[in-house]
């Protein structure tokens, strides 16, 4: 993963660069999410890793599945990306490019995931909290997962908040066994 990181890296920087001086790292992250799910499919890995396929068919075949989102610059970086042989690193880039693009908007995702579901005023709370935790204008994505008994599990970057029975639970049982 680190090594993927790497080669990814300097094409996600590239990027934003570009989409921050033409104030459109919206439309870029749409451009990216979608040529990385194009690239992420098993059909297209197959057709990339395989050296008798051609490059230029390749090229026009992920083009033509964005449709009208691949605007010029787009097309240049997917031609570019499979002229290195770096297609199937678009995940990452899409993945590095989202972290760029938060960093510069002060923005961060906060995911919650809850053993039931969380009313307009909870998330609100929550969201309010970790803004004021993290300095950063919070994005909630709530979910949901019964095993969790009660409570919640929160997750914003490296930071994880296990409020959740189970995790308890398996505290006191720890506790309880020394």
């Amino acid at each position: 993963m680190a090594e993927l990181n790497t080669i990814a890296r300097p094409y996600a920087q590239a990027i934003f660069s570009l989409a921050d001086s033409k104030n459109e790292l919206a439309k870029w992250s749409d451009v990216l999410a979608m040529l990385a799910a194009i690239a992420s499919d098993g059909g297209v890995q197959t057709l990339a890793g395989d050296p008798g396929t051609d490059k230029s068919k390749l090229k026009d075949l992920i083009c033509d599945i964005c449709g009208e989102i691949a605007d010029v610059q787009a097309k240049s970086l997917v031609d570019l990306l499979i002229e290195n042989g770096r297609i199937s690193v678009l995940p990452e880039i899409a993945q590095l490019y989202e972290i760029y693009r938060a960093e510069s908007e002060k923005t961060i995702q906060v995911d919650v995931v809850s053993a039931f579901a969380l009313n307009t005023k909870q998330k609100d709370g929550i969201a309010s909290a970790m803004k004021k935790r993290l300095g950063r204008e919070v994005k909630l994505v709530a979910s949901t997962d019964k095993t969790l008994v009660g409570g919640a599990i929160i997750r914003a970057g490296d930071l994880v908040i296990d409020g959740s029975v189970v995790k308890q639970m398996q505290k006191l049982g720890s506790t309880l066994s020394r």
